[in-house]
């Protein structure tokens, strides 16, 4: 029976996956990246997904430190094959060493925007009347 598409990603991705992120973290901390804004910058891998193929590794990284954190994410693409390269020791079990991709990691942002919003008087309120609704109930 065929597995559908819109599952999300298998146990051997995320596994994968997780395996990608730790190798990638220890890279990024040695400081191998010979490049001025990586430099300044902490780089935290918060996530890394796999394609099915596990021939490409999405990177999402959050840069600390620096104010333009989308010049960081360009210049981690542009050295992608020199990362690809340091990362294979790690990784020599994988048949096919991934291509790597980074992309900004803005789930922070959104955690930050929903919270903001839960704290909001007009959220509050409407939270209170529910609980109101409830009493009256019992």
């Amino acid at each position: 029976m065929p597995r559908s598409t819109t599952s999300g990603p298998s146990q051997r991705m995320l596994r994968v996956g997780e395996q990608v992120r730790h190798a990638l973290s220890e890279t990024l901390q040695r400081g191998e990246i010979i490049d001025p804004l990586i430099e300044n910058a902490v780089v935290s891998v918060s996530e890394v997904r796999m394609s099915p193929d596990l021939k490409i590794a999405t990177a999402f990284v959050s840069p600390l430190g620096v104010k333009n954190t989308d010049a960081v994410v360009e210049a981690l693409n542009k050295h992608a094959k020199f990362v690809r390269g340091r990362v294979s020791g790690a990784l020599r079990q994988m048949k096919y060493m991934p291509e790597f991709r980074f992309r900004l990691d803005t789930s922070f942002d959104n955690f930050a925007r929903i919270n903001d919003l839960l704290k909001s008087p007009e959220v509050a309120r409407d939270l209170d009347n529910d609980k109101d609704e409830d009493e009256d109930e019992k």
